[in-house]
């Protein structure tokens, strides 16, 4: 029997740009994919991909698919399938993923955890994990 999803529960093919010169303080959920050149402080979930783009800054929790990091981000990373840093990426924070990618050049100061089991409730794990300061 089909039933109908709620708009939680739909994925997006559509992408969200948060351009450069752009500010948000809070957090910020799609169901597609999401894009950042601005700056975001506070989370970010996305049921799609999320790229922080070499203009982009992070500071909260990031929580998708699949994410890329050629910008700065300061917070947890959980990437239920692959989590990329790209050559100019600069990540200071815990990551929670399958598969890791760190392009040379990319700068990365925290603790990983990965592999075949990964779960993307780690709120317990996240718990026990002191957050990263300057």
């Amino acid at each position: 029997m089909l039933r109908n999803l709620s708009p939680d529960e739909r994925k997006s093919e559509e992408t969200t740009i948060i351009s450069a010169g752009v500010k948000i303080e809070g957090k910020v959920r799609s169901n597609g994919n999401i894009r950042v050149e601005g700056e975001i402080q506070g989370d970010i979930t996305s049921q799609g991909s999320l790229i922080i783009g070499g203009n982009g800054e992070v500071n909260g929790q990031l929580n998708a698919d699949v994410i890329s990091i050629g910008g700065n981000v300061t917070g947890t990373i959980k990437a239920k399938n692959r989590l990329t840093i790209e050559e100019k990426g600069n990540l200071k924070g815990d990551i929670f993923t399958k598969t890791l990618v760190i392009k040379e050049g990319a700068q990365f100061d925290g603790k990983c955890k990965m592999g075949e089991s990964f779960n993307t409730d780690t709120s317990e794990a996240v718990k026990q994990i002191k957050p990263v300061t300057k």
